[in-house]
């Protein structure tokens, strides 16, 4: 590996892939590895095809910069990796003279102004859908109280016991309401924060999903041992991996795979705050994806792709991350379905 002290990459938020004069992987900074969601330490002596797919204007891109001997910008370039599939990317290719002959690859998303813009839209969404579904359960709560209390006297008075059938579905579809509008007030308690591993949060819930699904699913664990401790509500953060999970698992009715992965991220902005370091947590299915006409507004609350579905789990998910000053983003595809969360390291 070349000498880079003098260059100073390794606390820089821009994503830097080092080349060597055979166009072999020679260096990548924390930022690349992060955004491609490989080691570099792995990759030293690959050859580009070996790492990306789609490298067909990357290849352009390096040529350009080799033949006329200076920087050369791509500005809209898709690259694949395994873990992200296609990535937007603007891209800079810079010949380099250090100990021998370089090129310096420098990499920026292109979607992240519109990132950041969507973070701001989805907190303003949550905090006017905390509102309305605030005021709606307590408006809910107090009729159902009514309702039950009447169903009870009924049944009472009923002379034939077979009648009694009706009025135990009116009893038992008021508490699920009840208990549903309870669920809307309950993010709006204080945080019991305390310092966690996010490796036991998922271990809760995988074996929860497993209890509810044993036949057919498979959750996977590909998780970074070395990352640090949150500090969180460990009771909510189970309650938005399990609907994240469990959304995954019904959506696959019960059969398939499911990968729960753990990285650590370096130098990333989280709702407009710079943190040097945050958890990713990623839940991965192999599902047939949510579709199209739901991805924009699958956080809204009482939006569900399912008929039995109330539309709240990631309602409530978002809220709960939000209030960790964190976020949470997914992207689908049939065959792939990923949701990430982000949680600041303190």
């Amino acid at each position: 590996m070349p000498d880079l002290s003098s260059l100073n990459l390794e606390h820089l938020a821009t994503a830097i892939v080092l080349l060597d004069d055979e166009s072999r992987i020679s260096y990548l900074n924390p930022a690349a590895e992060y955004l491609f969601d490989i080691s570099g330490k792995n990759l030293h002596g690959h050859q580009l095809q070996q790492v990306f797919t789609h490298t067909e204007q990357l290849t352009t891109a390096i040529q350009q910069a080799i033949v006329n001997d200076a920087s050369y910008i791509e500005h809209d370039l898709t690259l694949g990796t395994q873990a992200h599939g296609k990535l937007q990317l603007r891209c800079a290719a810079t010949p380099l003279q250090l100990d021998s002959r370089f090129l310096l690859l420098e990499f920026y998303p292109i979607d992240m102004p519109m990132k950041l813009a969507r973070e701001e839209q989805m907190l303003d969404q949550t905090q006017a859908s905390r509102l309305l579904l605030r005021n709606l359960a307590h408006e809910i709560k107090n009729p159902l109280g009514g309702i039950r209390g009447a169903a009870q006297l009924l049944e009472q008075e009923l002379e034939k016991p077979a009648l009694q059938e009706y009025t135990q579905v009116i009893i038992q579809e008021a508490d699920r309401l009840r208990s549903l509008m309870e669920n809307l007030l309950t993010p709006q308690r204080g945080s019991q924060n305390s310092a966690l591993n996010i490796h036991e949060v998922l271990e809760r819930v995988r074996s929860v999903v497993l209890a509810e699904m044993p036949d057919g699913l498979a959750i996977k664990c590909d998780y970074d041992a070395s990352l640090p401790d949150l500090v969180g509500d460990k009771e909510q953060l189970i309650q938005v991996m399990l609907n994240i999970v469990r959304n995954a698992a019904q959506a696959m009715q019960g059969k398939g795979s499911i990968t729960l992965r753990t990285r650590i991220a370096r130098q990333v902005t989280l709702i407009k705050q710079r943190h040097r370091l945050a958890t990713v947590i990623q839940v991965i299915d192999d599902g047939p994806g949510i579709p199209p006409e739901l991805s924009d507004k699958i956080f809204y609350p009482l939006v569900s792709g399912r008929a039995d579905g109330h539309g709240l789990g990631l309602t409530l998910a978002q809220d709960y991350i939000n209030q960790h000053h964190g976020t949470i983003e997914f992207e689908s595809e049939p065959g792939r379905t990923c949701f990430t969360v982000m949680l600041p390291v303190p």
